[in-house]
């Protein structure tokens, strides 16, 4: 399934990367551009154990991307996407 979640504070990011991790395809959007950059390089901006490794995993993955585009959400720059299924 693709799932878009909005803001990746503690619940969203949490969130997404769980559903990520379940093999779920999953954008995350936030509109801090720092933040998104952070989360990109495979950087968690919160503390929650475990959660970088997780991150990092379903990034080489694949199965979750990150931007601050919420009129984009279901698209990437490189490769069109439906839109998502769920939105979170």
């Amino acid at each position: 399934m693709r799932v878009c979640v909005i803001g990746t504070g503690y619940v969203g990011l949490v969130t997404g990367v769980c559903l990520a991790h379940t093999g779920h395809h999953v954008i995350c959007v936030d509109n801090n551009e720092e933040k998104v950059k952070l989360m990109q390089s495979g950087q968690s901006p919160i503390f929650e154990p475990g959660l970088s490794e997780l991150m990092k995993g379903v990034i080489e993955a694949g199965r979750i991307e990150f931007t601050t585009d919420l009129a984009g959400t279901g698209r990437t720059s490189s490769q069109p996407l439906s839109p998502s299924d769920q939105l979170f």
